[in-house]
C-alpha cells in the first residue's frame, strides 16, 4: 500500500498521494480530473448531449430618422441613426470638417457653430434637434474669396498658431458681438440694465467656452475689439 510523507499530508498531499486510505484509492490527480469532468457535464449538457447551442439574439438595429436643415444656405435632406450629433452629421456626411471634434464634451469650443443665429457647442445635440434648422459653419461665413471681417481681423491680429480652435472660435466671435448689440449681459457685466462695455474683460468672459492651447487670447481679443469698432 502507498503511504504518502507527512510533510506531503500537511502541504494537501501530492498529485500522486491517495486522498484516503479505506478500500477505495484515489490519488489527487483523479480527484481533480474527475471534479473537472462533473463540472462539464453541468455547464455544458447541450454540448454533451449533441444539441445545438441556443443562437443569441440579434442586437436591435439603430432608430434611423430623417431631418432636413439649412446649412450655409443650402438645405440638406439626411436620414440618419438618431444618435449622430450635429458634429457628426456635419463632417461625416455634409463633409464640412471646418468644425473640429476637439474634446466631444462640449469643454473645448472647437465644434462651435451658429444655429438660428446663436452659438452651440455642435458635438453636444443631435442632429435630428435640428429639424428645419439655419445652420452656419466657418464654411458659410465667408470663402477664401471674399472673407468674413471676423476671419480677415484674426488674420490681422494673428489671432491663431496652430488654427485648430479657430473656426470654433470666429463662429463664437461672431455671435458675441451679436449678443452685446442685442443687449445680452455676462456674468463680466457691471451693469445688467446697461448695455455691456467692450471691454477685454468682457470678450474674454463671453470667449471662455473656446479654449486655445496656443494662447493666442490676446491677440484673439484684439481682432474681436477691431469689428466691433467697425460695427459701432
Amino acid at each position: 500500500m502507498h503511504h504518502c510523507e507527512d510533510s506531503e499530508l500537511s502541504r494537501g498531499g501530492s498529485d500522486d498521494c491517495p486522498i484516503s486510505e479505506g478500500a477505495t484509492h484515489i490519488t489527487r490527480r483523479e480527484f481533480l480530473i474527475s471534479g473537472t469532468a462533473a463540472a462539464a457535464l453541468t455547464v455544458l449538457p447541450g454540448i454533451v448531449s449533441g444539441q445545438t447551442p441556443a443562437v443569441e439574439a440579434k442586437p436591435q438595429q439603430p432608430s434611423v430618422a430623417k431631418v432636413s436643415f439649412t446649412v450655409n444656405g443650402k438645405v440638406h435632406e439626411l436620414e440618419l441613426d438618431t444618435r449622430t450629433t450635429l458634429l457628426d452629421a456635419l463632417r461625416e456626411h455634409l463633409h464640412l470638417t471646418g468644425s473640429k471634434k476637439g474634446c466631444d464634451q462640449g469643454q473645448c469650443g472647437a465644434c462651435t457653430v451658429l444655429a438660428g443665429g446663436r452659438r452651440i457647442n455642435s458635438c453636444l445635440t443631435l442632429a435630428v434637434m435640428h429639424q428645419g434648422d439655419d445652420i452656419t459653419t466657418i464654411e458659410g461665413l465667408g470663402t477664401p474669396d471674399k472673407l468674413h471681417p471676423m476671419q480677415s481681423a484674426f488674420i490681422k491680429h494673428d489671432g491663431y498658431q496652430c488654427g485648430y480652435c479657430t473656426p470654433g472660435q470666429i463662429c463664437s466671435a461672431v455671435a458675441v458681438l451679436r449678443e452685446i448689440q442685442a443687449g445680452i449681459p455676462s456674468h463680466a457685466t457691471a451693469d445688467l440694465m446697461a448695455r455691456a462695455q467692450l471691454t477685454p474683460a468682457e470678450l474674454r468672459e463671453r470667449m471662455s467656452g473656446n479654449i486655445c492651447r496656443c494662447s493666442a487670447y490676446s491677440n484673439i481679443v484684439e481682432a474681436i475689439t477691431e469689428v466691433a469698432g467697425r460695427n459701432a
